[in-house]
């Protein structure tokens, strides 16, 4: 890990989050003078956060993307989800009585994180109630990603998976879902082997259930599927 400067650039993609979108340039100015903080630029497959380590700041990915994995019961490591920067993660735990890290992190390319000690990040949504508001925000975010995950891996069989997690990401008045950019990336999600995966997909698709679409769409046949319980 090496420490940069915080540049134009990265305090403009800081303010392009949504803890601090809508903010005045005057609060701005504030912020930056407010949160005790550091940036740092990670190099690829290096793990920053363990399962099991307390949270002592405020974590922003400006730059990059990262893995998070929890370790099961029987020692197996479970792919949680992807981080794309810029984006705050691990709120929830930062003020919790028990705030040790549920996940481990670590980055998948060269990456840039910013990190504010939890005194200084207090100090600024106690300042600040509309920071608060997106923080509390943000945190419950957080919180529904890792319980969507926990319900699409609760499904015994590949094809309930499937059908879970595009229910949960449909929009409404829609059929159409965007999904994982590569089936890799998908199964290592649903915990299935990629040919597992493509099978049932194909099998989906020939029964009418589904047709995949360009750029990562999936349209669903509501008429011949229904959504999960």
């Amino acid at each position: 890990m090496k420490i940069i400067p915080i540049t134009d650039y990265y305090t403009h993609l800081l303010f392009s989050i949504p803890l601090f979108q809508g903010v005045s340039e005057q609060m701005k100015h504030e912020i930056i003078n407010t949160l005790d903080f550091r940036l740092q630029e990670i190099c690829k497959d290096t793990v920053i956060l363990e399962q099991g380590d307390a949270c002592s700041h405020l974590y922003i990915l400006l730059e990059g993307q990262l893995e998070v994995n929890i370790i099961d019961a029987n020692g197996n490591e479970i792919l949680i989800e992807h981080i794309e920067a810029p984006r705050a993660f691990a709120t929830p735990h930062l003020f919790n009585q028990d705030n040790r890290f549920p996940a481990t992190f670590k980055t998948t390319c060269l990456s840039v994180l910013f990190t504010a000690t939890k005194d200084s990040t207090f100090h600024l949504i106690s300042k600040y109630p509309e920071v608060l508001k997106s923080f509390l925000c943000i945190s419950g975010n957080c919180k529904e990603c890792t319980t969507n995950r926990l319900d699409v891996l609760s499904r015994k069989t590949i094809r309930e998976r499937i059908l879970v997690y595009l229910f949960k990401r449909i929009e409404p008045n829609s059929t159409t879902v965007r999904i994982s950019p590569t089936i890799t990336q998908l199964a290592e999600y649903f915990n299935v082997s990629r040919p597992a995966l493509s099978t049932e997909f194909n099998k989906m698709e020939k029964e009418g259930m589904l047709k995949r679409l360009d750029h990562n769409l999936i349209e669903l046949n509501l008429k011949k599927v229904k959504r999960p319980l």
